[in-house]
């Protein structure tokens, strides 16, 4: 009989560890989630929706600059493509409305210790019930695979392509999803942070779109009355209100709004050195802004960046592997800096972003040949950046030293 209690214990207690405290986003390393990605033959009716444009998904057209590994996925969850490996093989990939794929992707965050994600919703889609349906279901999918592996999420809208009269395109769709209780923001395994459900509305202030601060001003407003928390995805020199942002100062008055600053850095910094050089010129003076207005930071890292396929299907050159990933040192040396500067939580972008090529889920190290070119590590094991992630939880709880571990 001890030795039945004792046992029971261990596991209770192993079970216990598997459950990440959504009470606040503190101490957590999250994973932007698009969940964006649609198949021909999936029931979305989207087509390769992010696989490639205009329907057409062949060697020379793609969108994605990675391939996605789908080898755990059930044969029907799994679609073939005109891709062939170099062993004439079919390359296959998922579609991100199909409950077997987020539920994997979520198993994946709790082997690999990541704390959870933070899905993406996009605003400009929600008018469109063609696109927003298949949102429904990702956001339905991501509800209970947080869940049933004991991670944490959160919704956050990205305001990309967003009009001056859009912003009531949330404001809309937030009600919408609350009425119909397709959100369910009181759950357990929603992030709350300062006792309140978290919200992330990302584009606010950068300089490619119109400013709209009255609109934003209005959305803040709104959904601090439904009693939420908010996190705002800022552009990278948000505070000096130079480069990637807009120049006017009423900026700051929103942002010191929010609960959460997060500054978007993926493009804004290549290298490792390129890191440590922004703990003193940007990421401590970050740091101290927010706390000077009791606000918490939020520091986005990324592995890499490439979109040569991608910039390829709208007529344009870029450069393949622009952001090397180097095995790692690249996501390493921006968490050890975001560290060093004083934060206490990490946002990883992105889990899945096979589009620009940031994802850190599993990846093909063989990945398909022929006209379209794809990033590929093959010294490397499929789940390194999974591993790598879950690593850097150790790192912001003082349980691993700056050095990037070996495995």
């Amino acid at each position: 009989m001890i030795k039945s209690l004792a046992l029971l214990s261990l596991l209770t207690c192993c079970v216990h560890a598997q459950v990440v405290d959504t009470s606040t986003v503190l101490g957590k390393v999250v994973c932007g989630y698009q969940g964006w990605f649609r198949c021909e033959g999936d029931g979305s009716n989207n087509g390769w929706h992010h696989y490639a444009a205009g329907g057409k998904f062949e060697p020379g057209h793609a969108h994605i600059e990675m391939w996605p590994d789908v080898s755990e996925l059930p044969p029907q969850d799994r679609f073939d493509t005109p891709f062939k490996h170099a062993d004439g093989r079919t390359a296959e990939v998922f579609s991100s409305v199909r409950e077997s794929v987020v539920q994997l992707h979520f198993k994946w965050m709790r082997d690999y210790g990541i704390d959870g994600a933070f899905v993406q919703r996009f605003a400009t889609t929600t008018r469109d019930k063609r696109f927003r349906k298949p949102m429904d279901q990702v956001l339905a999918h991501c509800q209970t695979a947080a869940k049933a592996n004991g991670r944490g999420w959160t919704l956050m809208y990205d305001l990309s392509g967003i009009k001056e009269d859009g912003i009531q395109l949330v404001i809309d769709d937030w009600k919408r999803l609350i009425t119909e209780k397709r959100l369910d923001r009181d759950g357990s395994a929603y992030f709350h942070h300062h006792g309140k459900p978290l919200i992330a509305l990302w584009g606010l202030g950068f300089n490619d779109r119109a400013p709209m601060l009255d609109e934003w001003s209005r959305l803040i407003k709104f959904l601090h009355d439904d009693g939420c928390a908010i996190m705002l995805g800022v552009p990278y020199y948000w505070r000096t209100l130079d480069h990637d942002c807009i120049k006017d100062p009423k900026l700051h008055e929103l942002i010191a709004r929010a609960d959460i600053v997060s500054p978007w850095a993926v493009g804004r910094l290549g290298t490792p050195q390129d890191a440590a050089n922004r703990i003193e010129k940007t990421l401590k003076p970050d740091v101290a802004w927010c706390a000077e207005r009791k606000l918490d930071y939020l520091p986005v890292i990324f592995p890499g960046f490439s979109w040569q396929n991608l910039s390829k299907s709208r007529g344009q050159e870029a450069k393949f592997d622009a952001i090397p990933r180097l095995g790692g040192q690249f996501l390493w040396s921006q968490a050890v800096a975001a560290k060093q500067a004083g934060s206490q939580m990490l946002y990883v972008a992105m889990f899945d972003e096979l589009d620009e090529g940031t994802a850190i889920f599993k990846t093909m190290n063989q990945p398909p040949v022929g006209d379209s070119r794809f990033l590929a590590e093959p010294d490397l094991p499929n789940d390194h950046y999974l591993w790598l992630t879950g690593m850097l939880g150790k790192l912001l709880r003082g349980e691993a030293s700056n050095e990037m571990p070996a495995r």
